[in-house]
């Protein structure tokens, strides 16, 4: 069974104040420790899934112990069910399990599976297209694994994410800061002005004392690799000759994905 969405629908998911989540793969055992500290069942499907991405051209897999904890209370809770979900009456999504055991993403993905072995749970994945569609995403770079058996049959949790590093206020206004510095233009981290701007959703601040700034940019995301088109294309337009960065919490997105809330103020 699959569960898996686009993060690019994650705006919607603000504006609409909805519920998505971004599914995929993750798996521990509670049986003995395999020869790399982590269960042997675990170490299997751990291997066999980054011998998979590897032949695929993707990058291996890095155990998240925070993961590996929600995937192991979700499979117990397979177990006692019975079948295999994603979600059940009382349980949290996806993204609210992993993020209370205190993971850290842009996205997360989730396969389940019930067979008698590791290899074929992996089989079972890689002939799926959703399944190896998943395993095989090469956006993905972290697993937490859960296998528990019951009778003859083991019962198995994927949880697989793009980590996200978590970044204090500052530290986001340097990077944002540097990017834009980086084309040519000053840039100040820190700003009075660009703070109070992120805190509202529209309307200009008013930077007493100094020159007032003549364009705003709001805007929130996991990744703060790019600056938006919008600004660049401002940046780009001879107008404006310095930045000022601030930052503040994120809405929206509390206890799940790691969501930064940035404002750039042009003058």
């Amino acid at each position: 069974m699959v569960l898996n969405r686009d993060m690019k629908d994650f705006a919607r998911w603000l504006r609409a104040g909805g519920a998505l989540v971004v599914m995929g793969l993750t798996a521990l055992s509670v049986q003995g420790q395999g020869s790399g500290g982590l269960p042997d069942q675990a170490e299997q499907v751990l291997a066999l899934a980054n011998r998979a991405r590897a032949e695929a051209g993707a990058q291996p897999l890095h155990w998240d112990q925070a993961l590996a904890v929600a995937a192991l209370a979700h499979c117990r809770r397979m177990v006692a069910e019975g079948t295999i979900g994603h979600r059940y009456p009382g349980e949290l999504d996806l993204a609210e399990r992993a993020g209370a055991a205190g993971a850290h993403f842009a996205l997360i993905e989730e396969n389940v599976a019930e067979a008698p072995t590791a290899a074929e749970i992996h089989g079972a994945w890689m002939t799926s297209p959703p399944h190896r569609k998943n395993l095989l995403n090469p956006e993905v770079d972290r697993v937490g694994i859960a296998v528990i058996a019951r009778g003859d049959e083991l019962f198995a949790v994927a949880d697989y994410t793009r980590g996200s590093q978590v970044l204090s206020v500052t530290e986001v206004e340097q990077r944002i800061a540097t990017m834009i510095a980086a084309s040519g233009m000053k840039a100040e981290g820190n700003s009075v002005a660009a703070r109070q701007a992120c805190t509202t959703d529209h309307g200009m601040p008013q930077d007493r004392g100094r020159e007032q700034p003549g364009f705003v940019m709001r805007w929130q995301d996991t990744d703060l690799k790019l600056l938006p088109d919008a600004l660049k294309e401002r940046m780009r337009s001879g107008k404006y000759h310095r930045a000022g960065v601030g930052s503040c919490p994120a809405r929206g997105a509390e206890g799940t994905f790691t969501l930064y809330r940035v404002a750039v103020i042009l003058y």
